[in-house]
């Protein structure tokens, strides 16, 4: 059948099918999505404690080595206050010293509360490094159950969605703006008349609206109920024309 009725009929019924399979994934892909989410926000809570941890070791390795120094040269500022000729020189020592020694009871401040740091630090790690396990094993999970039943369906899709895309060039352009503003508020956009009503809500067709609609296949008829499209009840399409 050639009619611009069919043809919508048709492309009613391939949607169908491709609505059936996009309703076996569920909340699928959106669980996939937010789980994929979380996986990134985890890993990188991880990365940004790892730095953190990182940068602190660094911290603690230059401070040692530099309370090392200090230490080594307040030995040698003390041995220098003996040799000292005047009270200014010796002073002036003193305060030397005693500026060092601030600077390093300071560092070794610093340095201690660097290591109870790198302790709660280590220990947040493994947790997060256990959560990022964890949000991975499920996504990796979500994604399987996802290509599992992609892969179930890939053939089937392809088909329908070529048979669609086929399917429209042979529609006028007004009527397949009519099917999407009525596809956009219920899937099948266009649905037999059965027992003089609409199947798709029920209601009673007048009979001299179905002989009208029988009578010209090449214009849009729809509900006055639920603004579907009507097409007789003699179209019937079957599997091997949706699949082509």
């Amino acid at each position: 059948m050639n009619s611009q009725i069919y043809k919508l009929a048709l492309l009613s019924k391939i949607d169908d099918e491709l609505d059936e399979r996009k309703e076996e994934f569920g909340d699928l892909p959106e669980k996939l999505k937010n789980i994929k989410i979380k996986f990134e926000e985890a890993k990188k809570r991880l990365e940004e404690s790892e730095q953190i941890l990182s940068d602190n070791k660094k911290f603690a390795a230059n401070a040692k080595v530099k309370l090392k120094a200090l230490k080594e040269k307040e030995d040698k500022l003390s041995k220098q206050q003996f040799l000292v000729r005047n009270n200014k020189e010796f002073d002036a020592i003193t305060k030397e010293i005693e500026n060092i020694r601030d600077e390093y009871s300071k560092l070794s401040t610093e340095l201690r509360t660097t290591g109870i740091k790198e302790e709660n630090l280590t220990a947040k790690i493994d947790e997060q490094k256990e959560e990022v396990k964890n949000v991975e094993s499920d996504y990796e999970e979500a994604k399987e159950e996802f290509n599992t039943i992609t892969n179930d369906q890939d053939e089937d899709v392809k088909r329908l969605v070529k048979r669609r895309k086929d399917t429209l060039k042979k529609i006028n352009k007004e009527f397949i703006k009519e099917y999407n503003r009525i596809r956009d508020h219920t899937h099948d956009a266009a649905v037999r008349i059965k027992r003089n009503s609409c199947s798709g809500c029920f209601s009673s067709i007048p009979p001299q609206k179905i002989v009208e609609i029988r009578n010209d296949l090449e214009m849009i008829f729809t509900c006055e109920n639920c603004g579907r499209i009507l097409y007789p009840e003699d179209i019937v399409i079957g599997d091997d024309e949706i699949f082509g």
